[in-house]
């Protein structure tokens, strides 16, 4: 059993910043990639940023420097720091993990229950 559990959250004004945790927890024998997706009302889920298992970054073009995704191996975390916040990026917030629970089955993909981030003045 593996659960991802976000946090950090919240409402902030515009400019403003926020930082996200994810950990994960359960039969992990190894955390693959990781990632935070976000969805809007009335839009489809899309992918913010991604770190690989060796520290590689991607980010959506919509948040390029202005959020770091970063990961802590030794505590099964990921993070995303939101800076330079703006309205449009509302949305719940939901940490992605592909993770092997042995080391004789493929790696699964497991998702957080996500996190609510509002933008607003």
């Amino acid at each position: 059993q593996v659960r991802l559990v976000e946090s950090g959250g919240g409402l902030v004004q515009p400019g403003g910043s926020l930082r996200l945790s994810c950990a994960s927890s359960g039969s992990i024998v190894r955390i693959n990639a990781m990632a935070w997706y976000r969805q809007a009302p009335g839009k489809q889920r899309e992918l913010v940023a991604g770190i690989s298992s060796g520290g590689i970054t991607n980010y959506a073009d919509s948040v390029k420097g202005r959020f770091t995704i970063s990961r802590d191996n030794a505590k099964n975390t990921v993070y995303l720091q939101l800076n330079s916040l703006k309205p449009e990026d509302t949305a719940v917030y939901y940490c992605n993990a592909n993770i092997h629970t042995t080391w004789v089955t493929p790696a699964s993909d497991y998702w957080g229950q996500g996190t609510q981030v509002t933008v607003s003045s």
